[in-house]
């Protein structure tokens, strides 16, 4: 026996929950399906000390503030507290620990395979990550000393995780930078990779406050899809990394990390070796490289050779019925950030309620 719905989002996060808040409204039946055991745990399972890149005024949720003071910058377990309490308050249809398995595209039906029960949806809404949830670790790590306490940045918590010694932070973006720092607190630290560059204003000061609305604009408006600035702009963010936010260089420098632009290409003797043939002999390496997009659950495939989907604003032409909401870049910078995720699921709420008339018509 299967359950029929019409529209099937995969996803309880910021972007699952947004899209279901959308179609609500339109007076459009849904369901969400997560795998968790509790609304926001995919932000509980973060590193202790993970803070927002974005103040509490520019992350509030269709139909939902942020409740917290308007340039607080929230905690992941406030984030995660949010997202429960925004499922709870508006009454979102959502099912936990739940995990899909499978979608098959059958004529104008979808089929939906879990661990345990079978769906069949009219649509389905894939809202699994803005960058993926498979976590992105070169093969060489295989040939790393066992010794080597090895954690990518999802499994990272607290600078206690790893053993006395040097680390090495590999990854350059925003959260290896964030984590090089905080584990210099107790241990010698390499961070490792190439300069994303960084904002140059300190994230929580006043002169951010009178700049965040004029990013805000340029992230919606002038870094989209629409633009040539926001393509390349998207093809930057989805394969290279983001800037460096919160910790700066200059952090890095008086904390006593070693910073060096050279990337960790291989193994040597059992150490993890740069590009340059230094060989650095460290207890533990945190790799921050990032996640991966992986979407073979899906039939028919639908991703482009690097591995994202071949989506529109969240729709998938070829694939009628099937849309994406959260993804980096889905529509402009904007849509990475829980803030910028609202206007994304109404543009695909809108989209299914067409088809939902075409059909009627039909």
């Amino acid at each position: 026996m299967s359950t029929h719905v019409e529209t099937l989002i995969i996803g309880a996060g910021q972007a699952g929950l947004a899209t279901a808040y959308q179609l609500n409204r339109r007076g459009r039946e849904c369901l969400v399906l997560d795998s968790n055991a509790r609304v926001g745990d995919s932000w509980r399972q973060q590193w202790d000390s993970l803070r927002l890149y974005s103040p509490a005024k520019y992350n509030a949720l269709p139909g939902m503030p942020f409740p917290a003071r308007a340039w607080h910058y929230p905690t992941k377990d406030e984030t995660a507290d949010f997202l429960e309490a925004y499922a709870r308050t508006l009454e979102l249809p959502v099912r936990l620990g739940v995990r899909v398995i499978r979608v098959a595209a059958d004529g104008y039906r979808f089929c939906v395979g879990t661990q345990e029960d079978q769906y069949v949806a009219s649509n389905v809404v894939v809202a699994t990550g803005t960058f993926g949830g498979t976590p992105y670790i070169p093969d060489f790590a295989g040939d790393l000393d066992p010794a080597v306490v090895q954690l990518h940045s999802s499994d990272y918590r607290r600078p206690d995780q790893l053993p006395e010694g040097p680390v090495l932070v590999v990854g350059a973006s925003h959260s290896g930078h964030d984590i090089a720092l905080e584990v210099a607190s107790r241990r010698p630290v390499v961070l490792a990779g190439r300069d994303c560059g960084q904002i140059p204003v300190p994230l929580e000061s006043r002169r951010m406050r009178a700049l965040f609305p004029v990013l805000w604009f340029v992230w919606g408006k002038v870094l989209n899809r629409n633009t040539p600035m926001g393509r390349k702009g998207l093809r930057y963010a989805r394969f290279h990394g983001g800037p460096a936010l919160r910790v700066k260089r200059a952090d890095l420098l008086a904390a006593g990390v070693e910073r060096v632009t050279e990337r960790v290409v291989g193994a040597k003797d059992g150490r993890p070796a740069l590009a340059d043939d230094r060989v650095l002999d460290v207890a533990a390496v945190v790799w921050a490289t990032g996640f991966q997009q992986r979407f073979d659950w899906i039939e028919p495939n639908v991703t482009d050779d690097g591995g994202w989907p071949r989506e529109q604003r969240g729709l998938v032409a070829d694939v009628p019925g099937l849309f994406f909401c959260g993804l980096s870049f889905q529509s402009s910078f904007r849509s990475m950030l829980i803030g910028g995720v609202g206007d994304d699921a109404a543009y695909v709420a809108d989209r299914i309620v067409e088809r939902a008339s075409v059909a009627v018509a039909v």
